[in-house]
């Protein structure tokens, strides 16, 4: 949150830092071009204000690896968790904050030692995680050329007449490759009806009208 509270704002110009004159360690924070506070950048609201994200990414770090070391020694979130969607994404906010805390000590104690490489590192980092986040929009820069693959396997199934027809009504379904690779991923998820994409949108309808009605009195009577 805290990180999150000073990127933001910095990164849409919310607010900004100037020197106060030509000469000397003195700044003005403006508030979309109001000056609200002046300092002096080698006190302690200097470093507060100069450092914020490091005093964030501190934070995350014991707090992040706590809940990496809690998913991995709990046996009973082991069973159900998978590495890719319960763990990454905190190893990501780990390697964001120590890259980051990189950054600063090569500016403090090495004098720009190695600082390009280390900003690299840490904007990759930084882009990745934002990509990864499950269901996030920027994972469409990824998943949309994936789409577009898709529809080429689909064309090339066509035209080697892999048509998969409806187990109900023999209408055509789809592609027989993509409605395995569709069975295969939903058994990959444990999801328990990986079945019913054997059957076309209205067969689908229709035999969940049929087991509704196997349950209850026709009519509602």
């Amino acid at each position: 949150m805290l990180a999150a509270l000073i990127t933001f704002p910095l990164t849409w110009g919310w607010f900004t830092f100037t020197s106060a004159n030509g000469s000397g360690p003195g700044y003005e924070m403006r508030v979309w071009g109001f000056e609200v506070l002046g300092f002096d950048a080698l006190n302690i609201v200097g470093l507060l204000m100069f450092h914020g994200l490091d005093i964030a990414a501190v934070l995350v770090i014991p707090g992040a690896s706590y809940f990496l070391w809690r998913r991995m020694r709990d046996r009973g979130a082991g069973t159900g968790q998978r590495f890719a969607y319960d763990l990454v994404p905190l190893i990501a906010l780990i390697v964001i904050s120590v890259t980051g805390l990189l950054l600063t000590f090569s500016s403090v104690f090495l004098h720009g030692g190695g600082y390009q490489f280390l900003a690299i590192l840490h904007m990759v980092s930084v882009v990745f995680t934002l990509i990864y986040i499950p269901f996030g929009k920027f994972f469409h820069i990824v998943q949309r050329p994936a789409a577009v693959g898709m529809q080429l396997f689909k064309y090339t199934g066509r035209k080697d007449d892999q048509v998969f027809v409806c187990r109900r009504c023999a209408e055509p379904v789809d592609t027989a490759p993509y409605v395995e690779n569709l069975r295969a991923t939903m058994r990959d998820l444990r999801l328990g009806f990986d079945a019913w994409a054997e059957y076309c949108p209205r067969c689908k309808r229709v035999l969940r009208g049929s087991a509704y009605l196997s349950q209850v009195k026709k009519g509602f009577k």
